[in-house]
């Protein structure tokens, strides 16, 4: 038994937020089927890196799902995916809004074929609003959410986040909408449209961002690694390497003082609440950047660690991927692509005690499930099946 199995869910979406969506509710059970037009998800065409001729970013972000190329701007494309809509419990899509709908496939149209239906629209904006049509990509969205105002040097300097954090987030949101979705159809029998913004889902993350400039009306800068409202909170470079540490708490601050050998700095009073440690930031941490660059990160980690203080050294990819508590939290799962061969795709974030989650198998080729998914869903006969194909309406894998 899997959390979300029985879940019938058409996956319209290409590039990150909406495959990263669909992704997790493959990992939970789901049956996903990823539709897309012969040219494929923009997604396969990300790289390098290339594993084996396979886009390495498209093997990592859909895995678990099958493969079904329809050809959209065709009127019996459309009606097949149509057909598709009826047997389906939830439909998900990223494109740019309206153009489903253009399509003959929008909100409308879904859910007069299928009431139960749950049809969610992930966009950069949102379904209203004056930027509704503006185009979104997550560098654009960290930039107009104000994420990049924020991020960056402590010397002004403004920097991307490392990873993409706005697809991420809204394809987080996207799922949780869904969920709260499909629970209300189980009291009315009723589908709903869930309209997920990646606009919305990063003011919504970054609700201790708004909660402070609200109380202070200073509009942030950049502080490096560091925190606006804890100190220390922050990386120093150690001896070898950089360290991150926290001291959130005065119980800490008692531990981390006795760590670094400087008790004397517990009761001083520049230093000895949070609010007078902020306030005096600008003497405390040159003064405890000098005392971190006498030892190696992996002995302050001992030290702090001994204290209570949360800490880590600022840790490359390859160095969590081969970290024996990734291992045991099942976080990097080797699965095997017909073409790619072994690759590691993300685990199920969530561990559920009843029913666990799993990575299903390999991302899908183009079209490798078609023929396959027509007959079974739609219950369509070999040679009309061959007819579409002949036609270049679905498009079907390779052998």
């Amino acid at each position: 038994m899997t959390a979300l199995g029985g879940l019938t869910v058409l996956d319209f979406s290409h590039a990150l937020a909406g495959p990263y969506c669909t992704k997790l509710l493959a990992d939970y059970g789901a049956d996903v089927y990823k539709i897309e037009s012969p040219e494929g998800d923009i997604g396969r065409g990300w790289a390098p890196p290339f594993t084996n001729g396979e886009a390495s970013y498209f093997l990592g972000i859909n895995p678990g799902k099958l493969g079904v190329s329809i050809d959209l701007k065709r009127p019996e494309g459309v009606d097949l995916c149509l057909r598709l809509i009826e047997k389906a419990d939830v439909l998900v899509e990223n494109l740019r809004v309206g153009t489903l709908e253009r399509l003959g496939l929008g909100y409308a149209a879904a859910s007069a074929r299928n009431p139960k239906l749950v049809y969610c629209s992930i966009s950069g904006y949102g379904q209203d609003g004056p930027s509704r049509e503006q185009p979104a990509m997550d560098l654009i969205l960290q930039a107009s959410s104000g994420l990049i105002s924020v991020t960056g040097s402590e010397r002004g300097e403004v920097a991307r986040c490392g990873h993409s954090v706005a697809d991420i987030t809204a394809g987080i949101f996207a799922l949780t909408g869904i969920l709260m979705a499909l629970r209300v159809r189980e009291t009315t029998g009723a589908g709903q449209f869930v309209d997920v913004s990646m606009f919305d889902s990063m003011i919504s993350a970054m609700a201790s961002n708004f909660a402070n400039y609200a109380g202070t009306g200073v509009v942030p800068r950049p502080l490096g690694t560091a925190f606006a409202s804890i100190v220390p909170y922050r990386t120093f470079l150690t001896a070898d390497r950089e360290l991150a540490l926290a001291v959130g708490s005065e119980k800490l601050w008692v531990g981390f003082c006795k760590a670094i050998g400087h008790p004397e700095l517990e009761r001083h009073p520049d230093y000895a609440t949070n609010a007078v440690r902020v306030k005096n930031r600008d003497v405390l941490e040159p003064m405890l950047a000098d005392i971190f660059r006498t030892a190696a990160a992996a002995e302050w980690v001992r030290r702090l660690s001994a204290e209570g203080v949360p800490c880590s050294p600022v840790r490359t990819l390859n160095e969590v991927t081969g970290d024996p508590q990734s291992a045991a939290r099942g976080m990097f799962v080797p699965v095997e692509h017909p073409v790619a061969g072994s690759f590691p795709v993300t685990g199920p974030p969530v561990k559920l005690s009843a029913t666990p989650g799993a990575v299903r198998g390999p991302a899908p080729r183009l079209g490798e499930h078609t023929r396959d998914v027509l007959a079974r869903l739609l219950d369509l006969a070999e040679p009309e099946i061959d007819r579409l194909q002949a036609a270049g309406v679905i498009l079907q894998a390779r052998t």
